[in-house]
């Protein structure tokens, strides 16, 4: 049975699941049907981080234009343009055992693109949630639902995996930021151009 999280809780998931190791992340959101002349593309991303919460290289930046760790350890399944549809919108899968030893922490970030230029913020997203389950199984481990009233942030860390004792554990942090992709990147030390 899956834990549902508030934001800030944390929970392992390989605890209760002994021998765990692929797992699959998914996101998803709706769209309110406020009209900004243009339609919604959120795209997803994970990066890598070490110790001190910044990625190695640019290699441990997944996403729409980098799709696999060269381990490939965290692939990200796709670029969903419209996010219609029922369930995940976009997954990214995780090979926890093959997660490189010097990445302590994978963050999770959902950014909605071109956002300045289409006048759109996740003030206009809802039902936005992440969740973790089982490839093997199918099983769902966690979900945690934003929830949050965004206003004029155009990018979210919905949460992360890290290391703690030999574990993997999921943390739900759901902060919102503005500037895009480039403050997130920046944020995690990656320079954007």
């Amino acid at each position: 049975m899956a834990v549902s999280l508030q934001k800030g809780q944390k929970v392992s998931i390989t605890k209760n699941n002994p021998g765990l190791s692929n797992v699959v992340v998914g996101l998803g959101w709706d769209v309110n049907q406020f009209d900004t002349g243009g339609s919604f593309d959120l795209d997803t991303a994970a990066f890598m981080l070490g110790d001190n919460g910044k990625c190695p290289t640019d290699k441990e930046f997944i996403f729409f234009g980098n799709l696999s760790h060269p381990t490939g350890s965290v692939q990200h399944m796709g670029d969903n343009l419209t996010g219609a549809g029922d369930g995940d919108d976009e997954q990214i899968k995780i090979n926890l055992n093959a997660v490189p030893a010097n990445i302590s922490k994978i963050a999770f970030s959902v950014t909605i693109y071109d956002a300045e230029a289409r006048r759109q913020n996740f003030g206009q997203v809802n039902n936005a949630f992440i969740r973790i389950y089982n490839e093997a199984n199918g099983e769902e481990i966690l979900r945690y639902d934003l929830g949050e009233d965004f206003s004029i942030e155009t990018a979210a860390v919905f949460g992360e995996l890290y290391r703690n004792n030999g574990e993997w554990k999921f943390n739900a942090i759901g902060s919102g930021y503005q500037g895009g992709l480039a403050a997130l990147c920046g944020n995690f030390g990656i320079d954007v151009e």
